[in-house]
């Protein structure tokens, strides 16, 4: 049977490809410690766990509208308002299964063959894979680490082409946890009018941002650069609900619309239950999502501490999100390797952790770690990969 070719140059996730091989070692009676899921590790709070069961109780388990439910349209809008004093309209929100879905959606609607999507490296790994199946040409721009992985206005302007169609804004970033500013938004969104590029403005870490950091949409910043954005978000990350699958897009209302109609040829809707319990993930108390915040930062703090007395290691201290990103590339060669992705393997098989190649971000000298696990597994596995990286270096 031969595959269709807009897969045939389908790169797999990263992220899962490792989150698989280190279950693979933990079941064979490995202790492996896996710094490599980008989910949170607390359950989802009760309060939104209780309104899914009432909601089944209550015979909440059939269709619903394609774009999703009133109820939830009109929680995503409020909480825009006072989160961004942002004003939507419902037709102006898709609710999607989770926030890769709305981008799989949007990049489906929006792409003609050929068309340019500028995509910032470190990048999401999902994000040029989607492009490519949507027909589309990924254009990297590299967000350099002196300038804390993030692009400036002369290097997008310098890749704009009659094809380009959009640019992604991913604040705080997958993976670098990078936060652009206010000024830094204001000038990127110069460019864009400029040139009329669509905007996406990935925020689904909005609400995990440390060290009196503020996450800023560009989407707020003026009324024109609102017309020219769309939000893609989610409950994801913030209420600690990746299984539930729950994201949402929010622009113009003919990409909107337009979303909404493939929607309803793929999916039908996002799972009832599921929007019902983001209705109370938005609605209900917010100490929850305060409460997992601090408890990233408490991490963070600890852990880059550790992380950067590893030999070879460098690292920008991430501003959000709950990765650190740093260089190891000096390390690869201190131990013996002559990339960092043999490193990443040989610290897998024989230290038993697992990262993820930056390689599947766009920066192959990198390793992402997440640190959405226990404190006492992450200092374990920093400790192993000192101890791994020393014994390569004494050899």
């Amino acid at each position: 049977m031969k595959l269709a070719k807009r897969v045939s140059s389908l790169t797999p996730s990263t992220t899962l490809a490792i989150t698989a091989k280190a279950k693979e070692l933990k079941a064979a009676g490995y202790d492996v410690i896996g710094l490599g899921a980008g989910e949170p590790d607390f359950n989802t709070p009760q309060h939104i766990i209780d309104a899914a069961v009432k909601a089944m109780n209550e015979g909440h388990t059939k269709y619903t509208p394609s774009g999703g439910l009133a109820g939830l349209k009109a929680e995503i809008i409020k909480k825009f308002k006072e989160d961004q004093n942002l004003s939507y309209e419902p037709s102006e929100i898709i609710v999607c299964v989770g926030a890769k879905h709305a981008l799989y959606t949007l990049f489906q609607v929006i792409l003609d063959e050929g068309d340019e999507v500028i995509i910032p490296t470190p990048y999401w790994v999902s994000y040029p894979e989607q492009v490519k199946l949507a027909g589309g040409v990924p254009v990297y721009v590299e967000g350099l680490e002196e300038n804390q992985f993030k692009i400036t206005p002369e290097q997008l302007e310098s890749v704009i082409t009659e094809r380009t169609k959009a640019v992604i804004i991913n604040s705080p970033s997958n993976p670098t946890g990078m936060i652009y500013t206010q000024e830094e938004l204001a000038a990127l969104g110069e460019v864009c009018l400029k040139h009329d590029i669509l905007i996406v403005s990935d925020e689904i870490y909005e609400k995990l941002v440390y060290g009196g950091h503020k996450h800023v949409s560009i989407a707020q910043l003026s009324p024109e650069l609102k017309k020219q954005t769309i939000i893609i978000n989610g409950v994801s990350k913030s209420h600690s609900m990746t299984g539930w699958r729950i994201g949402y897009a929010a622009g113009n209302k003919e990409i909107i619309r337009a979303m909404t109609d493939l929607a309803s040829h793929s999916t039908s809707n996002p799972t009832s239950i599921a929007q019902y319990a983001a209705m109370a993930a938005y609605s209900g108390p917010q100490e929850p999502v305060e409460e997992m915040r601090k408890a990233f930062e408490e991490r963070l703090n600890i852990i880059y501490e550790k992380l950067i007395q590893i030999p070879g290691f460098s690292c920008v201290k991430p501003q959000g999100a709950f990765y650190l990103f740093p260089n190891a590339r000096e390390a690869a060669t201190m131990a013996g390797y002559h990339t960092v992705d043999e490193l990443v393997a040989a610290l897998l098989e024989e230290a038993k952790v697992a990262l993820v190649p930056g390689s599947g971000f766009g920066a192959p000298d990198n390793v992402r770690l997440s640190y959405a696990t226990s404190l006492e597994l992450l200092e374990k596995a920093i400790e192993r990969i000192k101890q791994f990286i020393e014994q390569k270096m004494n050899r």
